[in-house]
């Protein structure tokens, strides 16, 4: 069985996952393209086979020659296109945030849990990373005793002009929100976010650290850095009661020379997370092919925006943070 999968949005993230589908995915063909740009989603329809490029997203959903659907579109457009996908029926992988505040995500799990079935899936590809899958399993396998801490740190080369401190903690870290719950199997209940003395909030990537507690006790720390300067770094400690366990990003050369060692650092994300984006789509499609769901729900989106939405508040405030989550409808238990 072959999915036809309609792309909305194809900027850097959707044109990257076009071309992953297009290449790396048996069960996956391009059938069609939006793209606010008609002139960019042309160039990438020729270049990946789609069948055909639309000139409105909603239509490109409800057409009948698409089986499935991944959102990749600005931000703001997430919800309403989510909701039409499940109108129509179709499966979604919409990249986060699944929409702008909590209360807009509730309405995505009411329309979800009214059809009666899982269709969303959330873009946070960590879950299919494989130091992060390797780190999961050891902690599921006992031999490390129970989690006490999870220590995590996210940095960039530099952000953009209108990049603050407000966006680390909605836009970077929620990466680590999802990360942090899925490998504890806990929710996150209480959240501090704290600046260093020497840098200014408003300021483009602005340092922030956040120290966040999980419904069973445990600590998670997460350093954001959006103004690293030296490369893209993403690094992770599970500290457990007989030992820990850390992440290992991929390294495919050093080289030797000059007296000195070197490994390089990624510019930005993509290389990083090369296998994670390409497992989750091919689990994405095989998920469709065979049946059940995978990857982060439509909770998991909503989730992790209250927890960013806490964090802005503790941001604002300067104080802890309560988080607080709807009921869990039973589609998601």
């Amino acid at each position: 069985m072959s999915v036809r999968v309609g792309i909305i949005g194809v900027g850097v993230m959707g044109s990257d996952h076009t071309r992953i589908l297009a290449t790396q995915v048996p069960g996956a063909t391009i059938q069609a393209i939006y793209d606010a740009d008609s002139a960019r989603a042309k160039s990438i329809a020729d270049e990946t086979g789609a069948g055909k490029v639309f000139t409105d997203a909603v239509a490109l959903i409800q057409d009948a020659a698409v089986d499935a659907v991944l959102v990749a579109s600005p931000d703001q457009t997430h919800k309403d296109l989510t909701l039409a996908a499940i109108a129509a029926g179709k499966p979604v992988l919409c990249e986060k945030p699944l929409a702008p505040t909590p209360a807009e995500c509730l309405e995505v799990l009411a329309a979800e849990t009214k059809a009666g079935r899982r269709l969303v899936q959330i873009g946070y590809m960590r879950r299919f990373d494989p130091s992060y899958v390797e780190m999961k399993a050891s902690l599921a396998s006992g031999r490390l005793g129970g989690a006490l801490m999870f220590h995590c740190i996210h940095r960039n080369v530099a952000a953009p002009s209108w990049f603050d401190s407000r966006m680390a903690v909605s836009n970077s870290a929620v990466h680590e929100f999802d990360i942090a719950r899925w490998m504890l199997d806990a929710e996150l209940v209480g959240i501090t976010v704290f600046r260093p003395k020497p840098a200014k909030g408003s300021s483009p990537g602005a340092p922030v650290y956040l120290v966040l507690e999980s419904a069973a006790g445990q600590l998670v720390t997460i350093e954001v850095f959006n103004d690293a300067t030296y490369g893209y770094d993403v690094r992770g400690e599970l500290v457990c009661e007989k030992g820990t366990v850390a992440l290992r990003a991929p390294l495919r050369t050093e080289t030797n020379a000059e007296l000195i060692q070197r490994t390089a650092y990624p510019a930005d994300w993509r290389p990083r997370f090369a296998d994670a984006y390409r497992l989750q789509a091919l689990a994405w499609i095989n998920s469709i092919v065979r049946g059940g769901t995978v990857g982060a729900s439509a909770w998991d989106g909503y989730a992790a925006n209250a927890v960013a939405d806490a964090g802005l508040l503790s941001l604002a405030e300067g104080r802890r943070a309560q988080i607080t989550l709807a009921d869990q409808p039973a589609l998601y238990r």
